[in-house]
């Protein structure tokens, strides 16, 4: 269909992945018999462009599972778009109905395809009903930017991750597994929620991001006032374990230590935060760390990272 049509652009704007056939929907496309779709099933014949331009849906451009909908004129939709076109076929604008396109389901079971991530490195070939489920667990799927204080949108590996965050967002890069920083506020009244800083160090052949920020414990008269830090390992969680650290702040005879392991980037930013897993610093004790007439907030934070034996 010409890229022009009004219909298809706005549909496609609000596309969506549907996830995998549940096992019931597979029952229907694995029937035993003798009918050559199913010896074509067992074969699992590697997938042209041409099959592969079958099975995607005109409407959201993914890939299409079971139920597979089409039209009397043999048009096809996926089961996501099919209530969202109110039920008429975008091709030819009939009436859709509760017609399957059962052929198109079992030439799918004969297909496997590549991992899409395979240009991060991945080489496995999977059956195209396993393909996805694969894909929301491949270990080289590619990484979200781990910096909190903007929505970036930017994935990929961990190398190009590192260098973006260098170059694009100018977070501060350091060797080595200890660090002090100290961290000045001239207003600690106000309390928004935004990241203060974002540090990344390289130790271990590994890269690790601290996080500190202000937020909002809660929403019960605009909710109490605090401060975490925390880490995050730049990898899958698997590793992260392989890790500990340890936070500390203190001042004015008083100390908090905090101990853990680093949570992988695969946890946003606000999934680790809202989980307290970090030291939590109430807004009254870090200014009694901060000393002075508690009208300037002065933290220091220190710590170091490790890895387990």
């Amino acid at each position: 269909m010409a890229s022009g049509n009004s219909f298809f652009e706005d549909m496609r704007t609000k596309s969506e992945v549907i996830d995998p056939p549940q096992s019931e929907d597979m029952m229907d496309i694995v029937e035993t018999g003798n009918d050559s779709a199913q010896n074509i099933a067992k074969s699992h014949a590697p997938v042209t462009s041409s099959v592969h331009d079958l099975l995607e849906c005109p409407v959201c451009l993914n890939a299409m599972y079971p139920p597979i909908h089409q039209c009397s004129n043999g048009h096809t939709l996926c089961s996501g778009c099919k209530p969202r076109v109110h039920n008429r076929c975008p091709t030819c604008r009939h009436e859709l109905g509760n017609i399957r396109c059962l052929a198109l389901e079992k030439v799918a079971a004969s297909l496997e395809l590549p991992c899409k991530y395979q240009t991060y490195g991945c080489i496995g070939i999977y059956p195209y009903y396993s393909k996805l489920k694969h894909e929301s667990q491949c270990i080289y799927r590619p990484y979200n930017c781990p910096y909190a204080g903007s929505e970036c949108d930017i994935v990929g590996d961990i190398p190009s991750l590192v260098a973006h965050l260098r170059d694009d967002h100018k977070v501060d890069m350091h060797n080595g597994s200890t660090f002090n920083h100290r961290y000045v506020k001239s207003n600690p009244q106000e309390v928004e929620n935004a990241t203060w800083m974002l540090t990344v160090f390289s130790c271990f052949g590994q890269y690790f991001c601290l996080h500190f920020e202000a937020f909002q414990l809660g929403s019960r008269n605009g909710g109490a006032p605090v401060y975490i830090a925390f880490l995050r390992f730049m990898g899958d969680d698997n590793e992260a374990k392989n890790y500990g650290y340890s936070l500390e702040v203190g001042g004015q005879g008083r100390k908090m230590v905090w101990q853990g392991i680093p949570r992988s980037i695969r946890d946003s930013h606000r999934k680790v935060r809202d989980s307290f897993d970090g030291l939590i610093i109430q807004r009254n004790m870090a200014l009694s760390f901060s000393g002075g007439d508690r009208k300037e907030l002065k933290l220091r934070v220190t710590g170091r990272i490790w890895k387990e034996q």
